[in-house]
């Protein structure tokens, strides 16, 4: 043992004499691999450090295959591919919390039309920190040279790097294996085995819809076979049942429309006064999450159609757009309904134009369809695409007749909100009497929060004179509104935390020793994330709230049912069925929401939600149900599978 570490040790000595720009290339990278955990995550893992060492050991190995005078080129090329990915990943997570992958690349094409919120939002001057590694390895090169090549050298790195391997293998904790080998949890995957071994294994994933037919598909088939006989899907019967069969649908794909808005008042006015009447005498379920990856709003549309959850890797719309369905769509289909979809912007976009005839719409009235008469953010207002939405809906109404379901996609409250005070009057400031002087303060005026408020007002008015329009038509009898938020407006909980504890005398944000602070923890910001869900009818005469745990991925039963169609694979549930309030809402990374707690799958923890008494036993039944849904929907997406089980 002594004489392996005296090897060792002149190994890395004759290291520092002799190849001086490989060891920065080492250590430069090896720190790059460290700050992108503690600048994202906050948090140190002894582990992912083997994990980094393993990868720049191999990297420094393949290195001294190559001859003297080539070589600084591959330090160049490696280190520029290794700073893009800490760069890259740490822009990433300021938007999603969460790491970029590999698959993103086929819709990159997509972050073009929100370049304006990627800069808002996503863009920090830390982000950059990473490009010292270049920096010092550029005067490394200049002030330096590297020996020859010696026998044993490319060996001793790789023996070091297995070494290296086997030791981190070894380290606790043993529970995220499965966020790393299943990429369910990317958090988890770079905090345990670092940024590097993480985008090596995704780049290994983002292969598989590739393999999928070749390897994995009978064991898959036959999970997802007995998942269905051991958890049969039964038809639901209950008071809701078939109360809008045959009825019209018009549903509206409310762009980052957040709950916390509803009934919200500033100034003494209402931010969303229509969406609040609608509420007042609709059904409400005010406990509702959207479940989006990275395919954000084609991901809510995917889930909200199929009660699926999105694709592990890259996006259905993308990825898997010519699999086999069970949709909302397709089975309304069944019963004679025409299907459309509405949206003021490209038809390209999301790969909206083939999906969405593979999910049962006879047409896709996009972009062409409008006269781009009036834009605001990223294109046509709200006000203008409901207002000649109405007109091709009365066209389809006479010509084509009933009953008909129509989705139609909103796009003004897209961020950055940068239109937001010329589309409304909103006052997001705030009056204060101090010393028997009124003093008008800015508020949410210089606050991002304030510019989606504005923006919110606006699309609320829209879809208010939308309503109105429709009504003034005649085609609002027999036809039943739909509302439901895209998913949130991801906005920091900084923001948050400024509008819930500014203090308008002093001008500042209260503390946690002040009267009156809301304690807006992290958790709090989570469950702070729900979307509104309505569903209105000129027929309804009182409202009901439905405050039952509820996910995108429930909308295919719980509506379903309502409109008397089934899908026997939904992996929803009709929360009309639910009277304890026990359902979970999945999350795509592991994490999940009851009624009694929220669950972090990354960090392992748990959120009580009141005054809860959690037993394991309740986390480990709800830890083994969420693998599973994730497991079985991960199975149907990848492996196309309903075209077999059907």
């Amino acid at each position: 043992m002594g004489k392996l570490f005296k090897k060792i040790l002149s190994f890395f000595s004759n290291l520092y004499k002799k190849y001086p720009v490989l060891l920065y290339f080492i250590i430069s990278n090896l720190i790059n691999g460290l700050l992108i955990r503690l600048l994202t995550l906050g948090s140190f893992c002894f582990r992912a450090v083997f994990f980094d060492i393993t990868i720049v050991f191999l990297l420094s190995g393949i290195s001294l295959l190559i001859k003297k005078g080539s070589r600084n080129i591959y330090y160049v090329i490696t280190s520029l591919i290794m700073v893009f990915i800490c760069v890259v990943n740490s822009m990433y997570y300021n938007y999603y919390s969460s790491y970029v992958s590999v698959s993103l690349l086929a819709t990159s094409v997509f972050a073009l039309d929100v370049a304006d919120a990627v800069v808002d939002f996503a863009i920090k001057t830390k982000d950059f920190v990473y490009i010292w590694q270049l920096i010092g390895l550029f005067i490394c090169i200049r002030k330096y040279k590297d020996g020859d090549n010696v026998k044993g050298n490319c060996s001793m790195f790789c023996s070091l790097a297995i070494v290296m391997l086997a030791i981190g293998c070894t380290l606790p904790p043993y529970s995220s294996w499965a966020g790393f080998l299943k990429l369910w949890n990317r958090v988890v995957a770079v905090e345990g085995f670092g940024v590097y071994m993480y985008q090596l294994d995704d780049f290994v994933h983002s292969l598989s819809p590739a393999f999928n037919t070749v390897f994995g598909y009978d064991k898959a088939l036959q999970e997802t076979k007995e998942y269905f006989e051991n958890n049969p899907n039964k038809k639901s019967n209950n008071e809701y049942t078939g109360i809008f069969e045959g009825k019209n649908v018009i549903a509206i794909h409310a762009e980052s429309l957040q709950s916390f808005v509803v009934n919200l008042t500033i100034n003494d006015r209402e931010v969303t006064p229509n969406i609040n009447k609608l509420i007042s005498n609709g059904i409400y379920f005010s406990n509702f999450y959207a479940q989006q990856s990275i395919g954000t709003s084609s991901d809510s549309e995917f889930t909200y159609s199929s009660s699926l959850l999105p694709a592990n890797n890259g996006t259905v719309f993308v990825n898997y757009y010519n699999n086999k369905y069970v949709t909302i769509q397709n089975e309304l289909k069944k019963k004679n309904y025409y299907v459309f979809s509405m949206h003021g912007n490209v038809g390209d976009f999301w790969n909206r134009e083939i999906m969405h005839a593979n999910m049962g719409y006879d047409k896709f009235y996009s972009k062409s369809s409008y006269e781009i008469d009036e834009e605001f953010g990223l294109g046509l207002s709200d006000m203008s695409f409901f207002r000649q939405s109405v007109s091709i809906i009365e066209e389809i109404s006479k010509e084509i007749g009933s009953p008909y379901y129509g989705t139609l996609i909103t796009l003004t409250n897209h961020t950055p909100w940068g239109d937001a005070d010329k589309i409304s009057d909103l006052d997001v400031s705030m009056s204060v009497t101090v010393n028997g002087e009124t003093i008008k303060r800015d508020y949410l005026e210089t606050n991002v929060l304030g510019r989606y408020l504005k923006s919110v007002n606006y699309m609320d008015k829209a879809i208010g004179e939308f309503i109105s329009l429709m009504d003034e038509k005649g085609l609002l009898d027999n036809t039943v509104i739909v509302i439901y938020g895209d998913h949130d407006a991801n906005i920091n909980r900084r923001n948050y935390n400024y509008m819930y504890n500014y203090d308008p005398v002093t001008d500042s944000v209260k503390t946690d020793s002040d009267e009156g602070y809301v304690n807006y923890n992290k958790y709090e910001h989570v469950l702070n994330k729900k979307v509104p869900f309505i569903i209105w009818s000129k027929d309804f005469k009182e409202g009901t709230e439905i405050s039952t745990p509820m996910g995108m991925i429930d909308v295919s039963p719980t509506l379903g049912n309502m409109l008397n169609i089934y899908n026997p694979y939904a992996l929803g549930h009709d929360v009309m069925n639910i009277t304890n309030g026990e359902n979970i809402v999945v999350f795509k990374d592991g994490s999940y929401i009851t009624d009694k707690i929220y669950y972090n799958a990354s960090k392992r923890e748990v959120y009580s939600i009141g005054n809860n008494v959690i037993t394991e036993d309740y986390l480990e039944k709800n830890n083994d149900y969420v693998n599973e849904i994730i497991k079985i929907s991960d199975n149907i997406i990848s492996y196309d599978l309903l075209k077999e089980m059907k």
